[in-house]
């Protein structure tokens, strides 16, 4: 079964929503052992734009129809990311509520965790500037996700390459030698390769943000390397 055919049969199961939609997601979420990660993955990508978008004050499409040009939703399927959205939206829980209770679908899994962070960033930045408050709604997930500031910090340079330090992008101390950046550097690279996020519960029509999170982490590359000589 399919992400996205499991999708629509939780949408279905869930039915005209009302109170406690989330408890109802994750419930059904861990209800289905197979493909676990990629359908929980999933969910909580979209459960969490949606929040994003409702803390904001403003509610449009944009983050919807980001959510489809990043995951490449199916013909037909549409319906299915939209409704989810919706109530998500419409439930009265808060957003601290919904963080806590899809971050426990990854228990121990932090690369998975910040994979969903990522993603929420290329979401918010879908009308091409990352505004104070979504910076402010993603620190706090991120905090409930139970990630430090570093980590934090470097999906932001991530995400604000025109600002961002180098350093932070990589997530390294500017105190490292030549060598052990280097070491760091093609570690990190390793990483963000879409077979290991693919083996992390990341759906395959997700990993295309493994190549702008590639194209930072060599931007920041070429930078220090410059900088340093290498």
């Amino acid at each position: 079964m399919s992400v996205w055919t499991s999708l629509g049969s939780i949408v279905a199961a869930i039915g005209s929503g009302g109170a406690q939609v989330i408890d109802r997601l994750v419930q059904i979420v861990l209800a289905r052992p197979e493909g676990t990660s990629s359908v929980g993955f999933t969910v909580a990508m979209i459960a969490l734009s949606a929040k994003m978008a409702k803390a904001d004050g403003v509610v449009t499409t944009d983050e919807v129809i980001a959510f489809r040009e990043l995951f490449d939703v199916p013909p037909g399927e549409e319906k299915n990311v939209n409704r989810l959205f919706q109530l998500a939206q419409q439930d009265v829980a808060g957003f601290e509520v919904y963080a806590k209770k899809l971050a426990d679908l990854f228990p121990y899994d932090r690369k998975t965790l910040l994979d969903i962070l990522d993603g929420l960033f290329h979401i918010a930045k879908a009308d091409g500037v990352l505004h104070n408050s979504e910076i402010d709604f993603l620190a706090h997930v991120g905090r409930v996700f139970g990630l430090d500031e570093r980590e934090f910090s470097k999906v932001v340079a991530r995400h604000a390459r025109e600002k961002g330090d180098p350093y932070e992008v990589l997530g390294a101390d500017a105190a490292l030698s030549d060598d052990e950046l280097k070491r760091h550097y093609r570690r990190e690279v390793m990483e963000t390769h879409p077979d290991r996020m693919i083996a992390r519960g990341v759906p395959e029509e997700f990993v295309r943000i493994a190549n702008d999170r590639l194209a930072a982490l060599n931007s920041a590359w070429a930078q220090i390397s410059a900088e340093r000589g290498l």
